[in-house]
């Protein structure tokens, strides 16, 4: 147990003054899934607001805006691809929790939550903060509620139930030994489950993982505060000068995960070729020999899908610029980035109503059912035969992005969380 220093300094500041803010993400790529974009551009709107920010991050460490102090967090990172579950150095097997983070990892589990929340319990530790509030990116670790005991106010965000990835794992597992192997990797889910449900105040990004973490998480609906994500304006707005092609599509999803639903587009895209000219652009890179590309080979499609590999977030504007439509072929979102982006570049959009989709759309793109590839053929054929709707639904989607799904809105909304979480915690 330890106690927050200078405990009184909430009692000092002003009820609308500038806050000192510490977010805590396990892990901070910013090039490669959600974290480190959350923590990235959060970070940097809430500095905007005239707010201070630290940010506690085990590897990969993200990028952050001049001005915003990054304590590093050091951890194993065993899933660092130059050294892939190796230890760089074998003295770092000295620590306890160090042997736990490699065996847990030999044993085929997820162990940097659960290792981040009591490195960054003892960093807090160690430490002079005068933090106003502490903010948990979904690491959701045991050592986050010793947090909590030691006297700061702390909110957690939860992007969305996890629960649904596990079951699209296992559901698409060939075998009971990969079932058992996805089990295995997702037991960390039943730590975030228990600490969850001791934390006051949860931030979750829409509606619809709202209610379905409530649901899997077993949290009562009050403790959630809803806060949209942000686009990053920087890297994703309409690019002029470049010819938009006409029968090109854009997908930016993670080619081989199920949940991303790729399969029913490249089924699609198969079917639509035979009745006329399209090519699909996919931003990343599938597995080599996985299912996407198998799946490619079989469809005969090597000369209709081209894969870009990672590609710099300076390039997404031109990409989008170049298609004629993007498509978001998801079976679940918790918020869908990849459908505001391209809103925000001003590309028309097809979605799926997967999850939180339909929130982040609203009525500036068609929606169609998750998982069904024959309504995705439709409106993709419907939509590349109409220009007129397709330059309609570019301009109200990029108006719906300016008015509401900025990261300045999201940073506004998130301190009045902060401010209601401090509030609480003072009349404790």
């Amino acid at each position: 147990m330890f106690t927050v220093h200078d405990s009184d300094h909430l009692r000092k500041r002003k009820a609308d003054g500038p806050l000192r803010i510490c977010l805590m993400t396990y892990r901070g790529n910013p090039t490669c899934g959600g974290q480190g974009v959350y923590i990235q551009y959060l970070s940097r709107a809430l500095k905007e607001l005239g707010h201070e920010v630290d940010v506690l991050s085990g590897p990969p460490y993200p990028e952050l805006a001049e001005g915003i102090a990054l304590h590093k967090i050091p951890g194993l990172d065993l899933y660092n691809p130059e050294h892939l579950f190796k230890v760089t150095n074998i003295r770092d097997l000295s620590s306890l929790l160090n042997q736990f983070e490699f065996l847990s990892m030999c044993s085929g589990g997820f162990p940097e939550p659960f290792t981040f929340g009591f490195r960054a319990r003892n960093h807090l530790r160690r430490g002079r903060n005068g933090y106003d509030i502490i903010h948990d990116n979904q690491s959701l670790s045991y050592g986050l509620l010793s947090i909590v005991r030691s006297g700061y106010p702390t909110v957690a965000t939860i992007h969305h139930p996890i629960t649904v990835d596990r079951d699209a794992e296992i559901g698409a597992a060939d075998g009971w030994l990969r079932r058992m192997k996805a089990r295995r990797w997702y037991a960390f889910l039943t730590m975030q489950k228990r600490v969850s449900r001791r934390i006051s105040h949860i931030i979750t990004v829409s509606n619809c993982s709202r209610v379905d973490i409530g649901r899997e998480f077993r949290i009562p609906a009050e403790r959630f505060r809803v806060v949209p994500n942000g686009i990053n304006l920087d890297c994703f707005y309409p690019l002029n000068g470049v010819k938009r092609a006409d029968h090109q599509i854009l997908v930016t999803n993670s080619a081989d995960s199920p949940l991303k639903g790729l399969r029913y587009l490249l089924e699609a895209v198969a079917e639509i070729r035979r009745e006329r000219e399209i090519r699909l652009v996919v931003i990343g890179k599938p597995k080599t020999d996985g299912v996407i590309e198998r799946l490619v080979a079989e469809l005969s499609l090597g000369d209709t899908v081209r894969f870009t590999g990672r590609i710099p977030h300076e390039e997404f504007a031109r990409h989008y610029a170049e298609s004629t439509i993007a498509v978001i072929p998801s079976l679940y979102e918790g918020f869908g980035m990849p459908a505001g982006e391209a809103m925000a570049c001003g590309v028309p959009v097809i979605s799926t109503s997967g999850g939180a989709l339909p929130e982040v759309i609203g009525d500036a793109g068609i929606l169609i059912p998750p998982a069904d590839k024959s309504a995705l053929k439709e409106a993709i054929l419907a939509l590349l035969n109409d220009p007129e709707r397709r330059r309609h639904l570019g301009e109200a989607g990029l108006a719906r992005v300016k008015s509401s799904l900025t990261w300045r809105h999201a940073a506004q909304k998130t301190v009045e969380v902060y401010r209601e979480a401090i509030d609480a915690h003072r009349r404790l």
